[in-house]
């Protein structure tokens, strides 16, 4: 009996060795050293770390090299410096600026500034306090580059530019930056019809430079047509324009398809796409769908589908880029912005009797997995659909809905309110709503 207690206790004092060296992780069999699980966590912490700090950074600031186009092509940079700055007519003041809905982040401006912009001794109708907020990196999404003697050289674009909004702290239009908010305010047209020299975009299009202000203006505020360089189609058969509403860019983790439209890709795919073919970054991307000359024209002319740069100034942003969107949350409804009571009686029904959750799934709000559905299934048209590659929409994730209801719902802004959407959805589906239950409806999803 001893023995065997001698036998147990040397073979627990063996294994505990063994355990002890496993956790260790002293070495492998070639002499290099192999890191400990404590190593591990520790690098990816680290590395979790550095990738939301250069992805913020990217988000924020990087151009992709997107200057040879905005600057050497369109001169959008003249037309922003104005005939006293050396450009061409009045000038992009501050006040023309804010109007197109760009927006000002009040922490890049130096107090003594602040205050004097606060007290009215700052002239917010001339072109020069713009350059000056370029200077200081101020201007949201729009980067601008200086020489020594603080002569503008040029001008790029960034994410943020569509994808922030700021909380209007200071002013309207210039406050503390929010990313990943949809600027529903940003008139990406009226910006674009700004520039100098039109003609690249009219030449990719196969039209004159009228047409090309035409489709500029068609858009409005809080709309962009990230298609158009694809297919040419601008205006939809009912004659409206074809521009689609500027997306969120928080809360899409354990998502899949991002967007309006499915069969693209996920976030990265878009990260990819918007940065070389949209903001013309200098960078490589492929999409041999792009090919299809019947449906899309212009990309398949383009070769928009075999884009490579060397310098590459994208691709290696994009890890970094992703991993930062991904980590952005949807931010909480305010507390006195709906009806907690209703809110939660809209939630039973959600959950319950309108049946929303079948594709709304919690905590997602969309669907894990391919989260597109055909246009009949949600009873709209398929105009929009069938630009994508699967012909399908998306569906969208519900939470932050509150941030972004201006400009209306659906890829279009076809539905004014939100009452509007569970009109909709209760004569699609023939749910048999009480007017009341659409109401709670309606104050949930303001709760989201």
């Amino acid at each position: 009996m001893k023995n065997h207690r001698l036998i147990l206790v040397s073979f627990g004092i063996t294994l505990l060795v063994i355990s002890m060296e496993l956790t260790q992780c002293t070495s492998s069999t070639d002499g290099k050293t192999i890191a400990t699980v404590g190593e591990t966590d520790d690098a990816t912490t680290a590395n979790a770390n550095k990738m939301l700090v250069e992805g913020k950074q990217t988000f924020r600031f990087e151009t992709f090299g997107d200057e040879a186009y905005w600057t050497d092509a369109l001169q959008i940079d003249k037309a922003i410096l104005g005939e006293k700055n050396g450009g061409i007519g009045g000038g992009l003041s501050p006040k023309a600026a804010l109007a197109a809905g760009l927006k000002v982040d009040m922490d890049a401006i130096p107090a003594d500034i602040a205050a004097a912009i606060k007290a009215g001794k700052v002239n917010l109708d001339d072109p020069a306090v713009t350059l000056t907020l370029l200077q200081l990196n101020a201007v949201v999404g729009v980067k601008g580059t200086f020489d020594n003697n603080k002569k503008l050289k040029g001008i790029g674009i960034t994410c943020a530019s569509c994808h922030s909004t700021v909380d209007d702290a200071f002013a309207p239009g210039i406050g503390h930056r929010l990313d990943g908010w949809a600027n529903r305010d940003l008139n990406v047209g009226a910006i674009i019809a700004m520039a100098q020299n039109l003609k690249p975009i009219s030449d990719a299009l196969g039209v004159d430079v009228a047409t090309v202000k035409k489709v500029l203006a068609s858009w409005g505020p809080g709309k962009f047509d990230a298609e158009l360089n694809l297919d040419g189609k601008a205006f939809r058969p009912d004659g409206k324009s074809a521009a689609t509403l500027i997306p969120e860019a928080f809360g899409h983790a354990g998502g899949n398809n991002h967007t309006w439209t499915g069969g693209w890709g996920d976030i990265t795919y878009w990260n990819a796409y918007v940065a070389n073919l949209e903001l013309a970054g200098k960078g490589s991307f492929y999409d041999a769908r792009f090919d299809d000359a019947k449906k899309y024209p212009v990309a398949a002319k383009s070769g928009a589908g075999h884009k490579h740069n060397n310098p590459d100034m994208v691709t290696d942003k994009l890890a970094a880029l992703q991993f930062y969107q991904l980590a952005i949350p949807a931010p909480k409804a305010p507390e006195n912005s709906y009806n907690k009571e209703a809110a939660k009686r809209g939630g039973l029904v959600f959950n319950g009797k309108a049946n929303c959750n079948s594709c709304h799934i919690p905590p997602l709000y969309t669907e894990p997995g391919w989260n597109t559905h055909k246009p009949e299934e949600i009873c709209i048209d398929d105009f929009q659909s069938n630009r994508s590659p699967d012909k399908t929409y998306v569906t969208q994730g519900l939470k932050g809905l509150w941030t972004h209801t201006k400009g209306g719902f659906y890829h279009d802004g076809r539905f004014v309110t939100l009452m509007d959407v569970v009109n909709h959805y209760n004569d699609c589906k023939k749910l048999n709503l009480a007017e009341g239950e659409k109401n709670d409806l309606v104050e949930y999803l303001k709760s989201l």
